[in-house]
């Protein structure tokens, strides 16, 4: 008697793409089963899919995250924004934009060193990413820029999106902002980090004002290779003291001479 349970193979009808699926983590190649899709796939969106939700809704963990900061040497603080909660938060992102009232005063209250440099880390639409990714960059971007983050505090900030980093910015008289935040989640990446670099921040700072890094986590953007394009963009935005479309990333071009420099003199280079 045929077991009812098992998956019968041959009704599926595989995709000629189906050799991609082992170099990319995109949907494609799903093939088919009749007119729908095969069982596995189904199943593996639907999980997916519930991956995405999770990481919107999931609470950060600031005290662990600052716990690990601390140990890094960083100056922490923490601010909240106009946003009461996470519903209020996906419905309204002007609220998410704006530092909570409360919040403003205690934050020039701080005993925090004003540096050139301002570093925000928001929970965005990714908590998840914050809590996997935050605190490995830092690490990595550290040695990178050991004279321009010396004084630099970190500011945890809470139902944030991306713009709370000028009103913080501004408040701290911070010459940079450099905000990392997690990104909307995708069906194959629920824990992608976004990097926004902000020369002369202030409230209404237009998004043309700022140079961004995207989908960092090890199956995307490594931690070493966003801090080398993070350390680039930094020092070139405080050296022609602007950001945006105006600072074209040409860390690239930096890493190729760094690797020819290493192979003439016989250092190695880390990816």
């Amino acid at each position: 008697m045929t077991d009812k349970t098992t998956t019968d193979t041959s009704a599926i009808t595989e995709s000629a793409w189906n050799e991609w699926r082992g170099v990319t983590p995109a949907r494609l190649a799903l093939g088919r089963a009749g007119a729908g899709m095969p069982t596995d796939e189904v199943l593996r969106f639907g999980w997916a899919h519930a991956m995405a939700r999770d990481a919107i809704h999931a609470a950060l963990d600031a005290q662990k995250l600052e716990e690990a900061l601390r140990a890094q040497g960083w100056t922490v603080a923490h601010v909240h924004s106009r946003a009461p909660d996470r519903t209020t938060y996906l419905r309204r992102p002007d609220l998410g934009r704006m530092i909570d009232p409360d919040d403003i005063a205690r934050l020039r209250a701080e005993p925090l060193v004003r540096g050139d440099v301002c570093i925000v880390i928001g929970d965005g639409l990714s908590s998840l990413a914050i809590e996997r990714h935050a605190a490995p960059l830092l690490a990595a971007l550290k040695p990178l820029l050991a004279d321009e983050l010396r004084q630099a505090p970190v500011v945890i900030a809470t139902q944030a999106r991306v713009a709370l980093a000028d009103e913080i910015g501004e408040l701290l008289q911070a010459t940079l902002t450099i905000m990392l935040i997690g990104e909307r989640p995708g069906l194959s990446s629920p824990d992608s980090l976004g990097i926004y670099i902000t020369h002369a921040p202030f409230r209404a700072r237009s998004d043309a004002g700022r140079n961004c890094i995207s989908n960092v986590r090890p199956e995307g953007l490594s931690y070493s290779a966003a801090a080398f394009k993070l350390a680039w963009l930094v020092r070139e935005a405080l050296a022609r003291q602007l950001t945006g479309i105006e600072l074209k990333d040409e860390s690239d071009l930096a890493l190729l001479k760094t690797k020819a420099t290493a192979q003439v003199t016989g250092n190695n280079v880390s990816e």
